[in-house]
């Protein structure tokens, strides 16, 4: 293989840099050298280079295979850019119909294509391989490697054949394996299977110094976010969540909450996918909402903080995500929100999987449930993982647990307890059954067995629930216990739980408060208000929305409702986003009226010094915005409103409270068609008079003043709208 010029002139020449990274010179050499090569590189070590030069530099065509269509396109123009033209790199998957693949192929055979890249689907293809055939190949390169092993994290069938085509494409042709995330064991799959045991071993460190690392329990986990993201002051960010209906929910509920973000899942067309890619790259929208689809086909350095709502099924996935944080060595930080509930939801998934497969995804759920709840320094949790040894002493308080170490107890007595009383029982019970004995907690369950006579019952009562729950999960995740998945969660023995009855040791648990004593509460979703309220503030409000009421000649309450006020008067809105998250203030509102007492509020803010709530309330339409929209649709069209109700599974009291909030927050609505069939027009005249002149929207007052006997609760109801949809929209 012809190397025609050095590799530094080449490096300089076309990419623009003077020295190499890492080991990256090495590496390249050892291709060049016509040797198998394989690479382990963590995300943002500079992997694409390694193939990229020496294809450049090599006669033929590189074949690199890529399991990424957005990967692929984003790397082609890149090499385009640095290439005197476009036929430099080319990609050949199903993106292209005939006219483009024909192009391609045009290019290859005259020798002016030095990079194909291709899917392993399109590989397969008899009609590629026979093409494949005929062209001078200098080298295979195989990114994201890891998709060939069943222990990975994004293990592909198709990525299994890769060894076999190569065979039938030629003889001797060198291969570079690629990966930015390998266990031992994932490692020692990919060399069998590629057939490259004799290959040269590059592994570069998987320690990202500038990542911050942090587990939080998933509490108000929303509002955390939010206000979070409002801390960072437009930095970029990642938020990966589970499915894609929850992408959608959370993007739509930053959306609202002023933020801008965008979702991303395989879900949404290819057209939609790369416009929002874009939207991100160019920082048109600070945050993108994803599934793990998104990240790997671009290349944004300054992504500020990487956010799982969800924790990922597996620390590879969590590693490489959390990899897009900071690849400019700035700061990075990795924030994922942890539930036990959510884990039991991917174990519950895997249930019906083949048995193999669900031992192993186990296992790798098992590596992430440990690590969430591990009291270690995570990077050394982390690096372990990687198969690297790592001194904690050099985190440099870098992730949660060694800037806040949690507190530890002795555990060997607790552990014997729990392991004789299940041995004792069988091993035929979960972990919450056995927590109940221990504390004493009566149940169902406790007396059908009358386990409530057993002597362990209520002997550690003294210790607590919380101690109980620690002692039963990190007896799991130090392999003490087996988790029966098919048995909904029975506690088996494992041989060090059976050693451990048999000759106990001195073992130190920790103290899960954090996780364990934090549970979702009815009041999650905050309703209203947070900071404690400001009566001068609120009073000063009162005075401005009465003295622009008699302005405009309408009452008060058309402009703000009282609780709208209250809320304004403890969050302290000193903007039109931020005076747009208090519960009754649309957009349509704060627009028409919201100027005046934005400026109220700050300079009061301003000269009272006052410390405003960071956490403005979190304004929710996330499983509401379609209902309103809904009605707003229906009403548009003119349909009866019982008959809406009913079409809605409403009755139509709730119905009417959905329409009284659209309108109160500044939607225009217009129900003549369907009072004018239920209300006389002299009644209808008679209540809007009322409320004309009215200081207060009571309905109760309003029923005292024109006679409960006259009027029913429904017709002043609607009355109302329609006088606040006329005189405040």
């Amino acid at each position: 293989m012809e190397v025609k010029k050095s590799l530094f002139d080449n490096l300089q020449n076309f990419f623009g840099f003077e020295k190499f990274k890492g080991e990256q010179e090495e590496i390249i050499t050892s291709i060049l050298s016509g040797n198998d090569t394989f690479v382990i590189m963590p995300t943002g070590g500079g992997k694409s280079m390694c193939y990229q030069l020496p294809a450049l530099m090599s006669d033929g065509t590189a074949i690199v295979i890529s399991p990424l269509i957005a990967l692929m396109k984003n790397q082609v123009d890149q090499l385009r850019a640095f290439g005197s033209t476009d036929s430099i790199a080319h990609f050949l998957n199903s993106s292209l119909n005939k006219t483009e693949t024909a192009k391609v192929k045009q290019d290859v055979l005259s020798g002016e294509t030095k990079l194909l890249y291709v899917a392993p689907e399109s590989l397969s293809k008899q009609e590629n391989i026979d093409f494949l055939r005929d062209i001078d190949i200098s080298f295979v390169a195989v990114d994201e490697a890891h998709c060939i092993s069943e222990w990975g994290h994004d293990f592909r069938p198709e990525y299994r054949k890769i060894r076999q085509i190569i065979g039938q494409l030629g003889e001797n042709i060198p291969i570079i394996a690629l990966t930015a995330t390998a266990t031992p064991k994932v490692q020692q799959d990919i060399q069998k299977n590629l057939q490259m045991q004799n290959s040269q071993v590059f592994k570069s460190s998987f320690n990202r110094p500038n990542l911050f690392y942090e587990i939080r329990p998933k509490k108000n986990e929303l509002k955390e976010i939010i206000k979070y993201i409002k801390s960072q002051n437009g930095k970029a960010g990642i938020i990966y969540c589970l499915s894609r209906k929850k992408v959608e929910e959370v993007a739509e509920t930053l959306n609202v909450n002023g933020i801008k973000a965008l979702p991303y899942h395989a879900g949404l067309d290819a057209n939609t996918r790369a416009t929002t890619q874009d939207k991100f790259l160019m920082e048109d929208v600070q945050v993108i909402v994803a599934t793990i689809a998104f990240g790997m086909g671009i290349d944004k350095p300054d992504v500020r903080f990487v956010i799982h709502y969800d924790m990922p099924k597996s620390m590879e996935g969590y590693y490489q995500e959390t990899g897009r944080a900071g690849r400019d060595g700035g700061e990075g930080n990795c924030i994922a929100f942890y539930d036990q509930k959510d884990i039991d939801k991917l174990a519950k998934f895997m249930k019906d999987k083949p048995v193999s497969e669900r031992e192993i995804g186990t296992q790798i759920l098992k590596e992430v449930i440990d690590y969430a709840e591990s009291s270690v320094c995570r990077r050394k949790q982390i690096l372990h993982y990687f198969g690297e040894s790592y001194n904690e002493s050099s985190c440099s308080n870098m992730c949660d647990n060694c800037r806040s170490p949690k507190e530890r107890f002795e555990a060997e007595a607790d552990l014997l307890a729990v392991l004789r009383l299940i041995n004792t029982l069988g091993e035929n019970f979960d972990a919450e059954h056995i927590i109940n004995i221990l504390a004493g907690l009566e149940d169902a369950e406790m007396n059908t067995f009358s386990h409530d006579e057993m002597p362990e019952f209520g002997s550690g009562k003294d210790r607590g629930v919380v101690i109980w729950k620690s002692v039963l999960r990190q007896a799991v995740i130090h392999n003490f216990l087996g988790k029966d998945i098919d048995s909904y969660g029975i506690l088996k023995l494992t041989k060090y739980g059976k050693s451990f009855i048999d000759a106990p040791y001195s073992i130190k648990f920790i103290i899960n408060t954090d996780f364990d004593k934090i549970k979702a509460s009815d009041d999650d979703e905050v309703k209203g208000g947070g900071g404690a309220l400001d009566d001068v503030l609120l009073g000063m409000l009162k005075d401005l929305r009465k003295k622009i009421a008699k302005q405009k000649n309408i009452p008060p309450f058309v402009i703000f409702q009282d609780p709208s006020l209250e809320e304004m008067a403890s969050q302290y809105p000193i903007n039109m986003d931020e005076l747009k998250q208090i519960s009754g203030v649309g957009n349509g509102k704060a627009m028409r009226y919201g100027a005046p007492f934005i400026e109220l509020i700050k300079k009061y803010v301003e000269e009272n010094d006052i410390d405003r709530p960071q956490d403005m309330v979190v304004k929710s339409t996330v499983n509401k915005s379609s209902l309103k929209v809904s009605i707003i649709q229906n009403i548009d069209r003119q349909i009866p409103l019982d008959d809406i109700a009913s079409s809605k599974g409403l009755g139509m009291p709730a119905l009417i409270q959905e329409i009284e909030s659209i309108v109160s927050s500044g939607t225009k609505l217009n129900l003549n068609y369907y009072i004018d069939d239920v209300i006389d027009e002299d009644k209808q005249d008679e209540v809007f008079d009322y409320f004309r002149t009215a200081e207060e929207d009571s309905i109760d007052l309003a029923l005292a003043e024109l006679g409960e006997g006259d009027y029913s609760r429904e017709e002043i109801q609607l009355m109302r709208i329609k006088f606040l949809s006329e005189l405040g929209n």
